[in-house]
């Protein structure tokens, strides 16, 4: 090429990184009013020191108290090359925007007038925004944010700063869900349906079901748990200590976020509803399905609801439904509890065990209840060519999921007790066509990565520095089961248009979720 060609080109290069320069300049100096943000670059500076301050306190480091600007931390740093300009900040959301959930914006659905049944909560449900009306810019901590409480402490009290909603304390003041102690939220344990503590709770669950000790993980045959509209989520708070691990599920519906308290508290949870799509979870997922008065209508649209639950629950896998239909005697609990138990005898779900405010429905282990049922029978099989486990934006659907021809034969998952299951080679691997060899190397390089980035971390945390992790391409979960002798738990989220391992991470006793990260 020509030495005029080489110079022409690099015209033209500097033309365009000025063009650049300009337009982030403009987004520099008018960033604010462009994000709807009250500050603009100079906040986002102060923003990140402040967030700087915080991880320096929480990580147990010192405050840089010098006063002087780091490089690293100015809102735009000259690159190594000419000319070369590298963004390092973006502009600060407004303080209104301090709990924006973007794809659960329910403002964003008014102002898009989308048309949505809230019959059946889909204006609960996942809409993204389009891409011109997305954010660029930080989500602001709530005025006066301080570091979390840290685990296990935090369990039963958060800083009220962090989560400025104390209009529950007051609504479920007779149920002990939470009350406001000075500067603190407290939650004593408490729920709708087991005032006098959920640890109480879950040990006469145990014992209705006959399990040893009065423990609800039988031995480690019972590990993952979804628990539906879990309020502040003191159930799934308190079965931790068993040994299990539950999906705590509530919307951010008229109760405001419930699930920011949970993970504030350091419990696993998830913003979701039962609502028209399938919940992200495969088939197969949990032993136990939970909820204390969550307020369901279970009859709806021919049991559309149960049978999204019946999907989720494994081979002989329970259903605890806390709620007046399952004791009162006025005329309409006694209705719904005739046409619940009706339609759950049709699904070949038996009583397991059923006292005072509480019964426990039992999921048959094989199909053959199915088979014995009469022609034409309500709901019906689902169709042989569905995929249970498809999950990301699907429909659900009034049908029973029959189990695989596998779990037929076994008359169950085939998974092995807790703890063994986390390091066993799921039945499920040849799904994938994936070996038991793959798995148990895929195990041995997360260990020694976990142990290497421990290492590297140690001058900077404690035992209980992290408590919830993410891990936003989990595969197969071996990086979640490397951590399995700390006190962590972790997020473990399979990209949607990647192999769909989640049913590999719940077989190993761990919980996850699909995103696409768009």
């Amino acid at each position: 090429m020509s030495r005029g060609s080489d110079g022409s080109q690099k015209k033209r290069l500097v033309a365009a990184i000025c063009v650049v320069a300009i337009f982030l300049g403009f987004l520099y100096v008018y960033g604010g009013s462009i994000f709807g943000s009250q500050n603009s670059g100079s906040s986002a500076l102060e923003y990140g020191r402040s967030l700087k301050r915080l991880g320096s306190s929480y990580l147990g480091a010192e405050d840089d108290t010098d006063g002087k600007q780091d490089e690293s931390s100015s809102s735009f740093r000259q690159g190594d090359g000419e000319d070369n300009i590298v963004p390092k900040s973006f502009p600060v959301c407004d303080d209104r925007h301090s709990e924006l959930i973007p794809c659960l914006d329910r403002h964003l659905i008014y102002q898009m007038r989308m048309k949505l049944d809230l019959s059946v909560m889909e204006h609960y449900e996942r809409h993204c925004p389009p891409a011109e009306r997305r954010y660029n810019c930080l989500i602001p901590p709530p005025s006066g944010y301080k570091v979390p409480i840290k685990w296990p402490q935090s369990r039963d009290e958060v800083w009220k700063a962090n989560i400025p909603h104390t209009h529950l304390a007051h609504e479920k003041s007779d149920q002990n869900w939470m009350t406001v102690k000075a500067e603190k939220i407290v939650f004593p344990g408490g729920g709708t349906h087991f005032h006098y503590g959920a640890d109480k709770y879950i040990a006469s669950i145990a014992n209705m079901l006959n399990f040893s000790n009065n423990n609800l993980n039988n031995e480690g045959r019972l590990r993952t748990v979804l628990d539906v509209g879990c309020g502040v989520a003191s159930f799934g708070a308190y079965l931790l200590s068993s040994d299990i691990i539950a999906m705590s599920l509530a919307p951010n519906d008229v109760h405001q976020n419930q699930i920011q308290f949970a993970l504030e508290r350091g419990i696993p949870a998830y913003l979701g509803v039962l609502g028209t799509k399938r919940l992200p979870y495969p088939s197969r997922s949990f032993e136990l399905a939970h909820c204390s008065r969550c307020r369901i209508d279970w009859l709806q649209r021919d049991g559309i609801l149960l049978l999204e639950l019946d999907r989720l629950l494994r081979p002989g896998g329970y259903f605890a439904y806390s709620s007046p239909e399952a004791y009162a005697q006025d005329e309409e609990d006694l209705r719904i509890w005739k046409e619940m138990s009706d339609l759950v005898g049709r699904m070949c779900w038996k009583i397991a065990a059923k006292r005072n405010q509480t019964v426990v429905w039992q999921k048959p282990p094989t199909n053959d209840c199915y088979m014995e049922r009469e022609p034409g029978s309500r709901p019906p099989l689902c169709q042989s060519d569905d995929d249970p486990d498809a999950i990301w934006g699907v429909n659900m659907e009034a049908c029973i999921t029959p189990y695989s021809d596998h779990d037929n034969r076994a008359k169950g998952s085939g998974l092995a007790p807790w703890p063994a299951r986390l390091t066993s080679p799921p039945p499920r691997l040849a799904d994938f066509g994936y070996s038991s060899d793959m798995f148990e190397k895929d195990m041995e390089l997360w260990q020694r990565r976990v142990e290497k980035y421990w290492d590297l971390l140690s001058s900077k945390i404690t035992s209980n520095t992290l408590r919830n992790i993410m891990d936003m391409k989990a595969n197969m979960g071996s990086f979640a089961a490397a951590l399995r002798d700390k006190d962590v738990w972790v997020m473990n989220v399979v990209p949607q248009d990647g192999p769909n391992t989640l049913k590999l991470i719940y077989d190993r006793g761990l919980i996850g979720t699909t995103h696409d990260w768009y």
